[in-house]
């Protein structure tokens, strides 16, 4: 399988107003959505669509309407001119811990039947419930891994950070080791820095009795060490910003957009 799971780090730090950064241990799941009913079958504590202490649901990604994720993701990458050729898509997530679910963001890896990637599905999702897709390609060609991919934001994700400003995202392959940086940039000036790394481990039962013992519930850990930061960040004065509302569109795609930014 080309399922695992991954073991490691998570850091955020920002620079202005104020600068505060954190640096917590981490674990996620790297699912081939081809294999999630084998690991259903055969990793004990893990479920798909069924209730389990670590879960991968189809309704908490995608349309998030519980339907299956394959033909939505063919079809929005079909909507950009993306034809993987039946090649893999897999999603680094956090999995459900028991009944609760949190995830701040979720990266599809989208693969061509000829092993390269085509794009990165981006899915973010903010503290008030919102959510939105970045989807990060290049019309349809392969992808280096290691190449900077820009796009605007456009979908409000933190109180604490304005909304004119720049992504740049850069993703490693995903082997035994795995790595995601994410700039943000105010009118060319950095201002905000969020990055994974992370080292592979089998997707087995062995390895995630471990990781639920060690972590208990990796998505409660999650939410509550993101709202820890918060109360520093209101200690520190760091103002509010409003939330302006959802993209008229659930995800950005534009190709031009995309290139016209790589290019700035």
């Amino acid at each position: 399988m080309e399922s695992r799971l991954y073991e490691g780090t998570v850091m955020h730090a920002r620079s202005r107003p104020a600068k505060n950064s954190f640096r917590y241990r981490v674990w996620l799941a790297y699912v081939d959505l081809g294999e999630l009913e084998d690991l259903d079958a055969a990793v004990a504590g893990f479920g798909h669509n069924v209730r389990a202490w670590a879960s991968f649901r189809d309704r908490d990604h995608g349309p998030r309407d519980g339907s299956p994720l394959r033909p939505w993701i063919d079809s929005l990458l079909a909507s950009a001119g993306i034809d993987l050729g039946g090649g893999p898509v897999r999603v680094l997530t956090l999995l459900r811990g028991g009944p609760f679910g949190f995830y701040p963001v979720s990266f599809w890896y989208c693969f061509g039947a000829d092993g390269a990637l085509r794009a990165v599905l981006t899915e973010v999702r903010n503290t008030f419930g919102g959510h939105h897709n970045y989807l990060l390609h290049e019309e349809g060609e392969p992808m280096e891994f290691g190449e900077d991919l820009l796009a605007d934001k456009v979908f409000h994700v933190s109180p604490f950070m304005p909304m004119d400003a720049r992504y740049r995202f850069t993703f490693t392959m995903p082997g035994d080791r795995l790595s995601v940086a994410i700039h943000e940039a105010i009118a060319g000036e950095p201002t905000f820095v969020a990055g994974l790394n992370l080292t592979a481990q089998p997707f087995d039962s062995p390895t995630l009795s471990r990781l639920n013992q060690a972590y208990l519930s990796m998505p409660l850990r999650a939410w509550l060490l993101i709202h820890f930061q918060a109360l520093r960040l209101i200690a520190k004065r760091v103002g509010f910003y409003k939330d302006p509302g959802l993209p008229d569109e659930e995800t950005t795609r534009d190709p031009q957009r995309l290139l016209r930014s790589r290019a700035t």
